[in-house]
């Protein structure tokens, strides 16, 4: 039996941050929501059941804290220093699909949240 394609996901990962044009945004923050899928070949770890051979979730979920530490204008600039951490601090990983929304913005429009999604792949 040989898996096809192979993807870590981590859905729904809540971290408060400071990005936002407005200078408000950069005050008092917000909640943001990101979703992640990594495609990674893990055949080894799942035929062996150790950890060597796949990704950390807790290292990933470690990475996207510390660039979402970094305050931005955009979130088009946040997602794609999350994507290219990923992809240069996790060897394994050859793709990341990103999605990131901020809640409740700033912009009078009931919603719940507004966002960006993104797929990076190494060159």
């Amino acid at each position: 039996m040989k898996a096809t394609e192979m993807y870590i996901r981590l859905n729904g990962l809540k971290i408060f941050a400071y990005h936002g044009v407005l200078p408000q945004e950069n005050k008092v923050g917000a909640e943001y929501t990101i979703n992640l899928r990594l495609k990674t070949d893990f055949a080894h770890a799942a035929e062996t059941d150790r950890l060597e051979g796949t990704v950390s979730y807790a290292e990933v979920f470690q990475a996207v804290k510390d660039e979402m530490k970094i305050p931005s204008k955009l979130l088009e600039h946040a997602a794609r220093r999350i994507a290219e951490r990923i992809l240069k601090d996790f060897p394994t990983v050859m793709e990341v699909k990103i999605s990131l929304y901020k809640q409740n913005p700033p912009m009078g429009a009931e919603c719940t949240d507004i966002g960006v999604e993104s797929t990076y792949t190494k060159d």
